[in-house]
Parts: structure tokens; C-alpha cells; sequence
């Protein structure tokens, strides 16, 4: 996939309307409790800026299910925009209308605007399938999507955070600006260079980490990985699926039982195709899931009453081991309840285990969410080569799904 990026085109005198991820996590006051997101969108921001272009940016924030929420508004989002450019950003009390339209049409070149949350319209999340099968939903998704697009000359999509949805502001605002230019910004295209390299192309031994709570949520991963890497590493909640699928007992641990049979399955397909998949050799178990719980560690079977939290000692040295001569590295979910000490330390070993692997030369790369956080907290985010800002939409890069978002963008 190779799309033409905001560096590929003319944005002089031009009104360029760009989908943002300014998903920013607020606290009960409305303040900005992590910026990272606006940050890291300012690349693309300041050169559309810089080379004359009028810029309309768009973003949804939270969930406000297609109501006006003032504690989901954008304005802090404009607010610490405006400080972070040294210049006033222009804030709408709503994304359409006539106000808006107007705003826009009076923007010069260096003006910088943002649209209030998309999801504040219902029209935003109305999905394409939906749409296809429902005549009035269809029409309220075009005539919302073709009020944003009579904004602007130009679209830019540079959030790789939704890029796996097909929202109205992602695809049919793209869809109805046919034969006008499309292009991604330099957030997406470093997410495709990382993420499509990676897989198309990685330097061996290439080693994938898989943690978090189910199973079922990463057997689109495994599958598609199971011929590219050469060894697997299964970490978190999802392990004891595998554990009880070979007839061990998990006791009171995390398990789904009606992906038993697809554990066997997939545990076959690794040893059909070499590929190592490695499982922790001890766990750290407790009874009770609460901060400095007591807990101890085992080898085989968990009793009745405790539950697994985390991976041991000994599969954290196992995990680092398999590391340590890796060149190709990604990783996506924990190796336990990560949020709570001390059943966090299974996910530290492993996100330094990275960290000292990439110094060596490994190429890594962590596909957001909660290992992002986790790598973050540890302050080891400047010792990894790449942290995606999308933890759904890495997770689908690497099950090898299409983002139709991307695919109606302009090529190269």
C-alpha cells in the first residue's frame, strides 16, 4: 500500500480538511491528562500550515453516542493546540451547519480550525454495511459526510487510531471527494512504512509477543503471523485457554472454554509450519485481585480458588532469552494485570527484555493499547523503534485485514 502523503501535493491557497486522532484522555475536570495524540499530529499540522494551506482539522473524542456531551468536547483539545502552535486555533460549537461552513469559508492561509466531535452526530458511526442495507441510514451518512467534505479542497486522513472503521469522516467523506486530492499524513505513513515492512519484509529471527486477556481476540494475529515469524511468545490471561486445551487446570483463572478446540488447532499449525510457540513455564497466582494481594508462584496445575496474574520468574528469564538475539520484534498485550502491583512485573521484564534488544539493533515495534501504556509508564517509549498510535487498528494491520479507509486514497 503505497498512498500519496500530504508532501505529494500542492496545499498552497487550499482549504485541507484533515481526520485527526484526538482521542485525548481527560480527567473529571475536562483537563488534558496526556497530549501524546496531538503531539504526535503536529508533523503533518505544521507543514500544511507552513506551506500556505487553510486547515480544518476533524476528530471524534470518547463515546458520546451521537449526543452533545460538554465533557467529551474538543475545546481543550483546541486549547492545547493553540499552545503547542504558538497561534490561535479557531474552535466550532458543532463539526456542520451553517456557521461552520461559514468559519471555514473565511479561513486565509495559515489558518488553523477544529470541528467540535464528530461523534456528537449519530451519522459518524453509522456503519457502511448498515447503510447498504437501510436506504435512510445511507442518506444521512452521505448528506453528514457531504457537509464536511463541502468544506474543504483537499482531505488528509493521518489517524491511524480508526483507521480500521469505516466512519463517515474516514470513508465516505473521502468516498464523496472523488477527483478531489486524498492523501494520508506522516503519522499513517509512518504507521504503514513500520507496520507493512514488518510483515512483508522482517529481519530474522522475527519474534512476536501476544499477551492480554483472550484468546479469541488474537487468533487473527496468530494465524496470520504463524508463517512470518519464527517464534511466538504467549503471555497474559490467554496462556491458561492453551493451558487447559493440553488438560491442565487453570483453576479460577481467565479462560474461554469454547476456544479450546482452536488453542489445539493453533498450537498445530505452528508445529506444522516451525514456528516456536512458547508458553510460561511458571505463574504467578493469587486469590484475590487486588494491589499486594498474596500470591505465590507455580510450575503446573493452578488450584481451586486462584487465579493466574501474571507470568513467573522463570518465563520472564525464558521470554527475555528468546529476545535477546531477536531482529524483528512486536508486540502487542501484557503478560498479566499490568495496572496492580506487584502482578506487573511479568510486563516490565518483558517491555525492558525489548527495550535492550532494540539497543542491540532489533527492529521493534509495539502495537498500542496497553503494552504502549505499559512501555510509557516504564519510561522506556525513546528505547522502542516504533509505538503504534492505534491499539485496535495495529491489532487488524497485523491479522492482514484491508482498512478500505486507506484503500480509497490516493496512490503514489
Amino acid at each position: 500500500m503505497t498512498k500519496k502523503t500530504v508532501a505529494d501535493i500542492d496545499v498552497k491557497g487550499k482549504k485541507v480538511l484533515m481526520r485527526c486522532d484526538f482521542n485525548v484522555p481527560l480527567d473529571e475536570d475536562c483537563n488534558i491528562t496526556s497530549d501524546d495524540r496531538i503531539v504526535k499530529a503536529l508533523p503533518t499540522i505544521k507543514n500544511i500550515l507552513d506551506r500556505g494551506g487553510a486547515l480544518i482539522l476533524m476528530s471524534h473524542l470518547d463515546r458520546p453516542e451521537g449526543q452533545r456531551n460538554e465533557k467529551m468536547s474538543l475545546a481543550p483539545v483546541a486549547k492545547r493546540l493553540s499552545q503547542l502552535l504558538g497561534a490561535e486555533v479557531i474552535f466550532t460549537d458543532d463539526c456542520i451547519g451553517p456557521e461552520t461552513k461559514e468559519k471555514a469559508q473565511s479561513l486565509k492561509a495559515g489558518d488553523c480550525m477544529l470541528l467540535e466531535n464528530l461523534r456528537f452526530h449519530k451519522e459518524e458511526t453509522i456503519k457502511d454495511k448498515a447503510a447498504k442495507e437501510d436506504t435512510q441510514l445511507r442518506q444521512a451518512k452521505d448528506n453528514f459526510a457531504k457537509e464536511l467534505a463541502d468544506l474543504a479542497d483537499i482531505y488528509v486522513d493521518d489517524a491511524f487510531g480508526t483507521a480500521h472503521r469505516d466512519n463517515a469522516s474516514m470513508y465516505t467523506v473521502p468516498e464523496v471527494m472523488e477527483g478531489k486530492p486524498r492523501v494520508i499524513g506522516f503519522l499513517i505513513e509512518k504507521e504503514l512504512k513500520f507496520l507493512g515492512k514488518t510483515l512483508s519484509d522482517p529481519e530474522k529471527p522475527f519474534v512476536a509477543i501476544l499477551g492480554g486477556a483472550k484468546v479469541s481476540d488474537k487468533i487473527g494475529v496468530i494465524e496470520n503471523l504463524i508463517d512470518k515469524v519464527d517464534c511466538i511468545l504467549i503471555g497474559g490471561a490467554m496462556a491458561y485457554t492453551f493451558y487447559k486445551a493440553e488438560g491442565r487446570t487453570v483453576g479460577n483463572s481467565l479462560c474461554e472454554d469454547d476456544f479450546l478446540d482452536k488453542a489445539t488447532e493453533l498450537v498445530k499449525q505452528a508445529k506444522d509450519t516451525e514456528c516456536e510457540m512458547v508458553f510460561p513455564v511458571d505463574t504467578v497466582v493469587t486469590k484475590k485481585l487486588e494491589p499486594n494481594a498474596e500470591n505465590k508462584v507455580v510450575t503446573g496445575d493452578i488450584e481451586p480458588d486462584w487465579q493466574g496474574v501474571d507470568i513467573g520468574p522463570e518465563s520472564r528469564k525464558l521470554f527475555a532469552e528468546k529476545l535477546e538475539s531477536a531482529k524483528t520484534i512486536v508486540w502487542n498485550g501484557p503478560m498479566g494485570v499490568f495496572e496492580m502491583s506487584p502482578f506487573d512485573e511479568g510486563t516490565k521484564a518483558v517491555a525492558i527484555a525489548v527495550a535492550e534488544a532494540t539497543d542491540k539493533g532489533a527492529q521493534s515495534i509495539i502495537g498500542g493499547g496497553d503494552s504502549a501504556s505499559a512501555v510509557e509508564k516504564l519510561g522506556l517509549q525513546d528505547k522502542i523503534s516504533h509505538i503504534s498510535t492505534g491499539g485496535g487498528a495495529s491489532l487488524e494491520f497485523l491479522e492482514g485485514k484491508k482498512f478500505v479507509c486507506l484503500e480509497i486514497l490516493d496512490e503514489k
